[in-house]
């Protein structure tokens, strides 16, 4: 087909392009851009469908007391996409298959101190437990975001736990090559430990915390970062101690996503002090609320560290760096 007659053309008087939502920028949009913005129709106006949910979100989401005019200015640092996060993963996937197998293939896990394998049979079953909580609020926190570009960051980060558990659960098996009983007692230590009960209650609080603003800073600000911090960092310092230089890559490794997920909470908290100032004092409430559990958490570890120093002070000061950074004044909008 050709000729004038054949092509279909916009009516005269529309000046709609392709990505007219994105037009306020007045430059060709990113790839992040196009597939994160505008991704959710139900926030400000609602379901089409009455259901019983809708109450919920209408309660849990709208009537969050953190607030915004606009959340779809909030930009992941990473700007990351589905196809960036699979190449991400890919990279931080091939380098984790080459420490597991060098540590099956060399006889490794028999060159452990018994006293060592005890430390982690204590540590590395229970972790899963808490671990599988942070992946179904950063879930729920995904389920109740009030926008796709939060919705986007916090899938991500539950699908990085999933991957997290993963990994500790092969890292298990491994050792079970030596001790077909490691592991065998984890659902116990976590129920019944006392080094894990402070833990337990911070995960099992934030799980029935359903403001989803207080539940991202319940998590992302306070319990999450002292936990990531605690086993990712510290206990990694202490397996050297223990000639254990394998799990500090494993744990490096796993880190680099922790880190991620600090950034872009922290990017995100700030655009929503932006954009409300109000919203500073509800967040340093909440971080009053929450900080306190999270550091009681992270102190009743401090048993497991004998041969470095026990990081509960270092983890204060870690947190209240971190926390002061995000609610520090921010630049206006």
């Amino acid at each position: 087909m050709n000729g004038a007659g054949s092509s279909r053309r916009r009516p005269s008087g529309s000046r709609l392009k392709t990505y007219s939502h994105l037009e306020r920028d007045r430059r060709l949009p990113s790839e992040y851009e196009l597939v994160t913005t505008s991704l959710l129709y139900y926030p400000s106006r609602g379901f089409e469908v009455k259901t019983p949910l809708a109450p919920w979100y209408e309660k849990h989401q709208r009537g969050s007391l953190l607030t915004a005019r606009d959340w779809e200015r909030f930009c992941d640092p990473r700007q990351t996409t589905y196809a960036k996060y699979t190449a991400l993963a890919l990279k931080g996937e091939t380098y984790l298959d080459g420490v597991l197998e060098a540590i099956e293939t060399k006889g490794y896990d028999r060159a452990l101190s018994p006293e060592w394998r005890g430390t982690l049979d204590r540590v590395l079953g229970p972790l899963r437990y808490p671990l599988h909580g942070f992946q179904m609020i950063a879930a729920y926190i995904g389920q109740m975001a009030p926008s796709g570009r939060i919705a986007v960051a916090a899938l991500f980060q539950a699908a990085d736990e999933v991957r997290r558990i993963q990994r500790l659960a092969y890292r298990m098996t491994l050792l079970q090559a030596i001790d077909p009983a490691f592991g065998r007692d984890s659902k116990n230590v976590w129920l019944r430990d006392p080094a894990w009960q402070p833990l337990r209650e911070a995960v099992e609080r934030c799980l029935v915390t359903y403001d989803w603003g207080e539940s991202l800073v319940a998590l992302n600000l306070c319990i999450k970062p002292l936990i990531d911090e605690l086993f990712m960092t510290y206990l990694a310092k202490e397996a050297e101690e223990h000639d254990d230089h394998m799990l500090g890559q494993l744990f490096s490794s796993l880190d680099e996503d922790c880190r991620w997920q600090r950034a872009w909470t922290a990017a995100l908290l700030q655009t929503a002090m932006q954009d409300n100032a109000e919203n500073r004092t509800v967040i340093e409430g909440w971080i009053a609320r929450w900080g306190e559990v999270a550091q009681r958490a992270a102190a009743a570890f401090d048993g497991f560290f004998r041969r470095t120093p026990a990081p509960s002070a270092a983890l204060a000061s870690f947190a209240a760096k971190m926390r002061a950074d995000v609610v520090a004044e921010a630049p206006a909008a």
